[in-house]
Parts: C-alpha cells; sequence; structure tokens
C-alpha cells in the first residue's frame, strides 16, 4: 500500500504553460512532445481519480474540468491526453483490489491508456485467467503509458452478450501507428494488438461494473458514479479550453489587422464569447451535477441525471464549435497559415465534437426518453 501523503489539487499551471509552448511540435510529431510528457505527471492528472489508500486523489469532477480546460487553451491534443489519464484511472478503479494493489504499487502516477469502446479481440479462458488476442483502435496516448485496458466479448457468461474489461502491461502490447488525424492529431491514438497474452483473472472485470458505478459503499464518491453520467463531460472540456484558445488568438489577430472598431468584428466578439461562456456553463453544471451524484447512494442515481448531462455536453460542444465557426470564418488570411493557432483550435474543436459521446443525436434521443418516461410515470 503506497504510505505517501496525499497529494495537492491538480495544478495544471506548469502542463499548461508547457503544452502550449510545444504544441507545434507536438502536432507534427502526432505524439505529445518529451516535456509534456514530463510534465503531465506532477500536474497530478493520472492521480486524481486514483482511490486515496493508493496514494490518490480520488478528487472531483468539477475541478478536473476546469484543469483539462486551463490545459487545452494553449494545446488541446495535451487536454486531451490529460483527461484521459484521469478518466482511465477511475476505470481501474473498479478493478479487483488485487488488480489495484500491483497497478499503483510504486506510485498513483502510473498511466494508462484505454481501447474499450468498441470491444475486440478474442478471449480463451486458462487457468488462473484468460488469453487475449486482438486488435483495437483509438487508444490515446499509448506511446507514454505504462499499461492498458482493453474490452472484449466474454461467451463464458450466460444471458445478454458481456463484455470483459482486462489490465495489459503496455510492454505486452504492440503499437500500430496508425492515427493521423487532421484534428487532435498529438494523441497519438494509435492502433494497439495483443497475440495470446496471458492476463491474470485478477486483472479483469465485467464491463458492466463501468456502467454502474463501484458499489461497496466505502469506495469513495468518485467511484461510485457511473460510467454515463461523466463520459460526455470530460471528453468536451478538451473543446472549451480550445475554444478560448481560439478567441484569444482571433482577438490578437483582430488588434492586429486594426478592426477592432468594425461593428461586424464587435459582433463576432460578443457573440462567440458569449457562446463560450453559455457552453462553460453547462459543463460546469454537468460536472456540479456529477460531483452531487457522487455523494448519493448507489440506488439513488437517476437515469435523468446522465441523460441530462449527455444532453448538454453535446449542446456545449456543438456552441463551441459554432463559435469557433465563426472566429475562423472572420479572422482573415493570417488565420489560414500553420503557425496560427486560430486553425490548429478550428481543427482540434472538430475532432473533439466528432466523438460518439458528443453526437446530439443519441443525446436528444437518451434525454426525451428519460424525459417523457418520468411524465408518463
Amino acid at each position: 500500500m503506497i504510505t505517501t501523503p496525499l497529494s495537492l489539487p491538480l495544478d495544471p499551471t506548469t502542463l499548461a504553460t508547457t503544452a502550449a509552448h510545444h504544441a507545434p511540435a507536438t502536432e507534427q510529431a502526432g505524439r505529445l512532445h518529451p516535456d509534456v510528457v514530463q510534465a503531465l505527471r506532477p500536474a497530478g492528472f493520472a492521480r486524481h481519480f486514483v482511490p486515496r489508500h493508493r496514494g490518490g486523489n480520488a478528487g472531483g469532477f468539477a475541478e478536473l474540468v476546469t484543469a483539462v480546460a486551463a490545459v487545452g487553451e494553449g494545446c488541446a491534443s495535451s487536454a486531451w491526453c490529460a483527461a484521459l489519464l484521469a478518466a482511465h484511472a477511475r476505470l481501474a478503479a473498479h478493478l479487483p483490489e488485487q488488480a489495484q494493489a500491483e497497478l499503483w504499487a510504486d506510485s498513483p502516477d502510473t498511466t494508462i491508456a484505454a481501447a474499450i469502446v468498441p470491444p475486440a479481440g478474442r478471449l480463451v479462458p486458462t487457468p488462473g485467467g484468460w488469453r487475449l488476442t486482438g486488435r483495437w483502435g483509438w487508444a490515446s496516448g499509448i506511446e507514454h503509458c505504462d499499461w492498458v485496458l482493453l474490452a472484449t466479448l466474454d461467451d463464458t457468461v450466460t444471458g445478454p452478450p458481456a463484455y470483459r474489461v482486462l489490465l495489459v502491461p503496455r510492454r505486452d502490447v504492440r503499437v500500430h501507428h496508425t492515427w493521423d488525424s487532421v484534428g487532435l492529431s498529438g494523441t497519438g491514438s494509435h492502433s494497439v494488438s495483443v497475440d495470446d497474452v496471458f492476463v491474470p483473472a485478477h486483472r479483469s472485470c465485467l464491463r458492466d461494473t463501468l456502467l454502474t458505478g463501484v458499489t461497496d459503499p466505502e469506495a469513495a464518491a468518485c467511484h461510485r458514479v457511473p460510467y454515463p453520467l461523466v463520459a460526455a463531460l470530460l471528453f468536451c472540456a478538451p473543446a472549451l479550453g480550445a475554444a478560448r484558445g481560439a478567441l484569444a488568438a482571433w482577438t490578437a489577430l483582430a488588434g492586429e489587422r486594426g478592426a477592432t472598431a468594425d461593428p461586424s468584428t464587435q459582433r463576432t466578439l460578443a457573440r462567440s464569447s458569449a457562446d463560450i461562456d453559455m457552453a462553460a456553463l453547462l459543463l460546469e453544471s454537468a460536472a456540479r451535477r456529477a460531483d452531487h451524484a457522487a455523494l448519493q447512494p448507489p440506488a439513488a442515481f437517476a437515469p435523468e441525471a446522465a441523460a441530462r448531462n449527455q444532453r448538454d455536453a453535446s449542446r456545449a460542444a456543438e456552441l463551441l464549435t459554432d463559435a469557433v465557426e465563426r472566429l475562423f470564418r472572420t479572422a482573415g488570411a493570417r488565420a489560414l497559415t500553420r503557425t496560427s493557432p486560430l486553425q490548429r483550435a478550428w481543427r482540434d474543436i472538430h475532432a473533439v465534437s466528432a466523438h460518439a459521446t458528443l453526437q446530439p443525436g443519441p443525446a436528444a434521443t437518451a434525454y426525451a426518453a428519460s424525459t417523457f418516461a418520468q411524465h408518463q410515470a
């Protein structure tokens, strides 16, 4: 058991400065700059949701969203990886205690990548555990992580299809350099594969556990929250930072062009900044809702809270995308240069908003189903 004192709250200041400085190099390399990787650990993202008895913070969602957005102002790719480091540690806290002890034996800053949606691969039961073979996509930050969470079908479970999440050391995973995206290009979200790797039984749990949250009443509040309540919220946080960064870049360009007295420029500024502020309010409200839910007994979790959070995060993503689209369209030719942070933010925010958890259609369907069910009850 880790005996070091609890870490300080999240401090993204140094990481945000470092990430912004190296954003062009991060994008060109298709992975986080080494200085950014080094700054990630002391910033506290990896340990943010780690259980306290493992040396972590078991922290809250509102503070995480604020910290991720701060990093995203200068580099959305770095913010995306920071958010997922925290999120994946929270998922790993659903594993059996023996796996947690192994995972965080040396430090709560152990880094974890994941590829759990969609599930893939083939699982074969074997004495003492499982043998796993397969290939998965979109493992963000895989090149600077220590462990990987992978999900696959478990056909040994009777009833509806069941999926199992398995924890695999990074050394047992092959990385396929498939990530070549116009947005979030520095996340290094490559495909990964394993070939007949043995995974001890204690390093796995059913994926449904993530959907319901840890049921142990002694577990930290943040671990009792079901995944659907917070998934979209955490994926949208980098976009909030990117939009704020885009607004700052656009404002600087407007000043350089001598356009600050132009009425159309003023209207663009007012409308876009208001959209970004509205999106921030939606995400802050969703984060507070998640933190409040974390303090309630598991049985008290209401489906409408998850549907409302999914709705709010999806709408926030739309507001942020529209705002940055408007800023980019009115910024002039200087915004088109490869060195312009505005064009990078424009590409990054479109990549974030394309994520499955932020699609307006499924969010509307979930919210409508929840709302109409309440009225019919």
